[in-house]
């Protein structure tokens, strides 16, 4: 049976990461710089002041193809609330155990197999980020940068159900609508009013619409507020809402139809404001991404299962460079985000085992 070193990753999963804990988030960065100098792997610290260090593990360089491995340090979890590390037969349950401390633990399995049977390795490099779980909002530029130097991108984030890898994720955008109107009493004043409520109202119908369900676009939004109170025209309203969308002409057609519902005023007096934008960009499949599938299953004597997904993850970021980007290497689990977060330790097993091989053929040349 193959040695999970469940010690190993308890370790970092009860070392509580919480995107906005910059010392825990860091504490896990510490024991994970040990464990990858210990494979001749040296460290490119990009350091943060208010969260947590992004890590990029630079390992030697050759001519040759180069492969980026991609796994996040933080967790959704604040201090005190879910900490623990268990286990049964089948099962490991934790904060991160899948999402994502456990595929991280994957990548690092496996590179120990592939240095202690190679003695070195070579153009395999690791980048780990500390705040992916609130949209990598820094991270998502160095991202980006480091990805243009890169031919493969393998993310660790947990495997599908029939331990599916992901080809796809949708883009997501996160924008707001500030509107300002005119207050004026409803009783005495109604007309010298400019309703700032109505227009939310009237902006809410317009971008709703922009929904296409055969496209799997979808515009939700999420928040609506404003107003003082029943007797007064209201002279300030916000939308919140988020774009979803798997294809990027989709994305340029609502993205245009929103500026244009910003710009437009439904009611006489108002005025708007849109902020905002795409968080990470839309994970499409490609040539490429299918080649770099086609010779795994043809090196390693599988067929890979494949899915996508409407939730996105860093690999969004990696695949809008052009880089061939393949997800989901980590372990099965589900309960991600929740206290019931566990990870399958068989799917943890075959994980380490095929990735090792994986490392293998790389360093080989064969991919």
């Amino acid at each position: 049976m193959l040695n999970l070193n469940l010690n190993e990753l308890r370790s970092i999963v009860e070392m509580n990461s919480w995107t906005k804990n910059k010392k825990g988030v860091d504490a896990c960065a510490a024991l994970f710089s040990s464990w990858m100098q210990a494979l001749d792997y040296s460290l490119e610290r990009h350091t943060r002041e208010e969260i947590g260090d992004h890590l990029h593990f630079r390992s030697a360089q050759k001519e040759g193809k180069k492969l980026l491995l991609l796994g996040h340090l933080d967790t959704v979890f604040p201090p005190n609330t879910f900490e623990k590390f268990t286990e049964d037969e089948k099962w490991i349950y934790g904060p991160g155990v899948c999402d994502m401390k456990g595929g991280n633990h994957v990548a690092l399995q496996a590179l120990r197999h592939v240095y202690t049977k190679f003695g070195h390795i070579e153009n395999i490099d690791f980048l780990l980020v500390s705040d992916e779980e609130t949209g990598s909002d820094d991270s998502k530029y160095l991202s980006a940068a480091i990805a243009k130097n890169y031919d493969y991108c393998m993310v660790f984030e947990a495997a599908g159900m029939h331990d599916e890898i992901v080809v796809g994720r949708k883009g997501v955008g996160t924008f707001f609508i500030d509107i300002e109107g005119k207050a004026s009493h409803a009783g005495n004043h109604y007309s010298d009013g400019a309703d700032a409520n109505l227009e939310a109202a009237q902006k809410l119908i317009a971008l709703v619409a922009l929904t296409d369900l055969d496209k799997q676009t979808t515009v939700n939004v999420g928040k609506l507020s404003g107003g003082i109170g029943a007797n007064t025209i209201s002279p300030k309203a916000k939308l919140t809402f988020e774009l979803r969308y798997t294809m990027a002409d989709e994305r340029d057609r609502v993205v245009q139809s929103i500026e244009e519902i910003v710009e437009r005023s439904y009611v006489e007096g108002t005025v708007s404001k849109l902020s905002g934008g795409i968080q990470r960009d839309v994970m499409q499949p490609s040539p490429e991404q299918t080649a770099f599938v086609e010779k795994i299953n043809s090196l390693c004597g599988i067929t890979l299962a494949t899915e996508k997904r409407g939730g996105v993850s860093d690999a969004n970021v990696i695949s809008a460079q052009g880089v061939a980007t393949l997800d989901g290497w980590g372990p099965f689990g589900d309960g991600d985000h929740t206290i019931h977060e566990r990870a399958s330790k068989k799917s943890f097993e075959e994980r380490i085992i095929l990735v090792s091989e994986i490392f293998e053929h790389f360093l080989n040349g064969k991919l």
